[in-house]
């Protein structure tokens, strides 16, 4: 795991529960990125560690600064304490830049119509990644669809609007609001949760839907209505990104699951955890104390991942596991206890 070590230099207030944290890229060697991984904070808070991951809002290339955006999670430690207690010139230790929900240099050698759609702080890498292809003038046509309570609550408001009036040629954008009433002359505001079907109605008007990628970060209604609609229209599978920040577990995998008592060894020294049914070994480690890397908490990362030396253990809440994961490996965040005298060795 490489990990680095970044100075505040500025906290950019983006609405009333949402902070832009920008950091200092390193003098020698400077951190590289794609448009949408995310970066990787570490805090110690009361004597105990915390780790986040959260996405890139600025773009390679664009901005100087390397940026993330944390909106105020209601009992979230982390959100908070940064939202609350983070100030300019503090150090901060984060992980590499990780993620595959990233733009790549195909999609914009095919010209193809970028289209990203979000929800609330869902717009933290679609954001980054709409900067990137606007500013580095590659020619594809970009299409802004966001979700918000309202417009007091629009992360990137003043940034959208400076996009759309740099870029009218190039970049549309539709905003849905939930809580508030639209007038009707106001063509590009929609009342409203977002509507896939509306937009890419409109969409098929101006363009060939099959030239279309599709990145999607929000709730998993928005995710599951988003990718229904464009199965409909036939729109392949490998155009359509999305970013995963939760696990959907199905109450039927915990049937065999039982509260049991897992050793976790990490150099050399053994540490028996109970692990309460219901809870990850990730999180049963870490309520413990013990030190423990990790990041994405959805399987995607690996950097969890821990030899199985006795006992047998039961992957939930993702569909396919990391191909670089070996047939005695699992993950802590998504495993749970099968059987007693389980034994893990912590990589």
């Amino acid at each position: 795991m490489l990990s680095f070590t970044l100075k505040v230099v500025e906290i950019r207030s983006e609405t009333s529960d949402t902070v832009t944290v920008c950091f200092k890229q390193p003098g020698l060697k400077k951190i590289k990125y794609l448009p949408g991984q995310y970066l990787t904070l570490i805090f110690r808070i009361n004597g105990r560690k915390y780790i986040r991951p959260y996405s890139f809002s600025s773009a390679p290339g664009v901005d100087p600064y390397l940026e993330v955006t944390i909106k105020r999670v209601p009992g979230g430690v982390v959100s908070n304490h940064v939202n609350d207690f983070l100030k300019v010139d503090e150090l901060v230790e984060v992980i590499q830049p990780m993620g595959d929900f990233v733009l790549n240099n195909e999609m914009l050698e095919n010209n193809l119509h970028i289209v990203l759609w979000g929800a609330g702080s869902g717009i933290t890498p679609l954001i980054s990644i709409a900067k990137y292809v606007l500013n580095t003038n590659t020619g594809n046509r970009v299409t802004l669809v966001y979700g918000n309570k309202n417009s007091e609550s629009v992360i990137f408001k003043n940034k959208i609007t400076e996009l759309e009036n740099q870029y009218p040629e190039t970049l549309d954008t539709w905003h849905f609001y939930t809580q508030l009433k639209i007038a009707e002359n106001n063509s590009e505001i929609i009342e409203g949760r977002i509507s896939p079907e509306r937009i890419l109605a409109i969409l098929k008007q101006q363009v060939d839907i099959q030239n279309t990628v599709h990145f999607i970060c929000g709730p998993t209604g928005l995710k599951q209505s988003v990718k229904e609609t464009l199965k409909e229209l036939s729109v392949d599978d490998d155009a359509i990104f999305t970013e995963e920040f939760e696990t959907i577990k199905n109450p039927e995998d915990f049937k065999d699951i039982t509260t049991r008592l897992v050793e976790f060894v990490k150099n050399g020294v053994g540490s028996k955890v109970e692990v309460t049914k219901g809870k990850s070994l990730l999180e049963a480690g870490l309520d413990f104390n013990l030190d423990l890397d990790y990041s994405c908490q959805t399987g995607s990362c690996t950097l969890c991942k821990a030899k199985i030396l006795a006992g047998s253990i039961k992957t939930i809440g993702i569909q396919h596991m990391p191909s670089s994961l070996k047939d005695d490996e699992c993950l802590l965040c998504c495993g749970y206890p099968l059987s007693d005298d389980i034994k893990v060795s912590v990589l």
